[in-house]
């Protein structure tokens, strides 16, 4: 750095140390989500005290510059453009029957073409790959296990990693029985098994809006009706719009993202949890979360699972290792609590049973440490890369954009506004070797159409960026 702090400038040194940063910034030697020097290494190259440093790092973090990350340092925030994030919703009057397969049958297609940047699969595990430590893992299984590795595993799950997980529950205060945890082909049919236990074909389920459209098909799969309660850019859904909607229809059950929503990103505070629960509970209503982010978020504590504060049973978790370890391993997990007989039959009659070696491994690989230690990397690069993703969108996207800000996770949502076709947009973009996900796909009731989902679990590269532009100057040709 060519510039330095003056004792003779009439300003304080920590100001001048902020002026600094700023200029820093805004030529583009500083890029959002990069890593400041440490205290020490910035008090020595300006000569001045490490309080001085710290000062001004403290003054820029309460201003929202720049954001400290536990035992990780400080690090330059992207510049939130005022009114920039998606506007609410309204609840939607009626459940709808739906009818989702066709598109989404497309986005899966564009996902796997070759040469395209993946923008539309949320993949949070590429950021910080585990390949190399699973192999290892993999390897040493192999060799403890010999021919039992290829065998089939029990019904409900490779012992010692659902004790693992019913451990790790303990951390939040929840005690979990064995037959109550049942290991699953991914979170996906955990909330299969989940749906199933909970409702009939023709009941009405009430989602997120927006929500992952996996769940929508999966409702659609089973018969179900869908009625969207609307979203809370920042803490979850409006409890306000549930209790209205509860007042109003016969809702058999709920599949909420209870810590992290995805496609928004939007983190669901303790006491809103608890608030949830006890209303679902006091209406006889099952609560089914979905629980695959918990572990992605970026504050300094990790969301308590709803189980936690269920007092008649009715809540059903579902989680996996998808997005934390291995997406390719399928392995998942549901806590079914009172519904756990139903649980266990409905997974020995899908699948019979979770591919055992790749169980095994996860064990072997929570363990060792190694999972906990690539979870803390993992956070760490999502963080830094949302903060370049959505100072890309800034830059590039046209001001009617509004974008989200995430507090966990690996996607960010973009409303370009009214005027957009973001079907047309995701058709545009795939011509161009990028691949989105239309924000239609994340509502029952056909909303959303002027959004999209973009994903920054991915190793960051000067490509993306300019993947981000080309998909900007798109943008013009999606108008209606």
């Amino acid at each position: 750095m060519s510039q330095v702090v003056s004792r003779s400038n009439s300003e304080f040194l920590y100001q001048q140390v902020m002026q600094l940063i700023r200029d820093l910034t805004i030529q583009g030697s500083l890029q959002p989500g990069e890593k400041l020097p440490s205290l020490r290494k910035m008090a020595n190259k300006l000569a001045v005290s490490i309080p001085t440093i710290k000062q001004a790092y403290q003054t820029l973090e309460g201003q929202g510059l720049i954001e400290a990350r536990e035992k990780s340092g400080y690090f330059l925030k992207s510049t939130q453009l005022k009114q920039s994030r998606p506007k609410r919703v309204r609840l939607s009057r009626e459940p709808v029957l739906v009818n989702k397969q066709a598109l989404i049958e497309q986005v899966y297609g564009a996902i796997h073409q070759a040469n395209v940047v993946p923008f539309g699969i949320a993949n949070p595990v590429a950021a910080a790959p585990t390949d190399k430590a699973l192999a290892r893992t993999m390897r040493r299984v192999m060799t403890l296990a010999g021919a039992s590795a290829i065998n089939y595993g029990p019904m409900d799950g490779f012992a010692p990693l659902k004790k693992q997980l019913i451990h790790r529950y303990l951390d939040f205060g929840i005690g979990v029985d064995n037959d109550e945890l049942v290991i699953t082909n991914g979170a996906q049919e955990a909330l299969a098994i989940a749906l199933k236990c909970a409702t009939k074909p023709g009941d009405i389920i009430a989602i997120e809006s927006p929500c992952y459209f996996g769940i929508i098909e999966l409702i659609e799969s089973l018969g179900l009706k869908a009625l969207e309660i609307p979203l809370c850019p920042e803490q979850g859904i409006w409890l306000e719009d549930l209790q209205h909607a509860l007042d109003q229809h016969a809702i058999k059950a709920c599949v909420f993202s209870t810590s992290l929503n995805n496609p928004v990103g939007s983190f669901m505070p303790d006491n809103k949890r608890q608030q949830l629960v006890a209303l679902l509970e006091s209406r006889q209503v099952v609560l089914i979360e979905d629980d695959v982010y918990g572990d992605l978020h970026y504050s300094a504590k990790r969301a308590t699972p709803a189980q936690a504060y269920s007092t008649k049973g009715l809540v059903i978790s579902c989680a996996s290792f998808s997005k934390t370890a291995a997406p390719s391993y399928r392995v998942g997990w549901i806590i079914a609590g009172k519904f756990a007989e139903q649980a266990r039959r409905y997974k020995r009659a899908l699948s019979c049973a979770a591919p055992l070696i790749n169980q095994w491994t996860l064990y072997e690989f929570i363990a060792s440490g190694e999972y906990d230690r690539n979870i803390r990397l993992l956070r760490q690069r999502l963080s830094s890369n949302k903060e370049r993703m959505i100072w890309c969108l800034q830059q590039y996207m046209p001001s009617c954009a509004r974008i989200s800000d995430p507090q966990g996770g690996c996607v960010v949502w973009v409303d370009l506004g009214s005027q957009y076709d973001t079907v047309k947009l995701f058709h545009l973009a795939l011509e161009a070797g990028i691949s989105i996900t239309p924000g239609l796909l994340f509502s029952a009731a056909n909303k959303y159409r002027s959004c999209f989902r973009l994903s920054y679990g991915l190793p960051w590269s000067e490509q993306l960026e300019r993947a981000i532009k080309t998909l900007a100057e798109l943008v013009v040709l999606a108008k209606k």
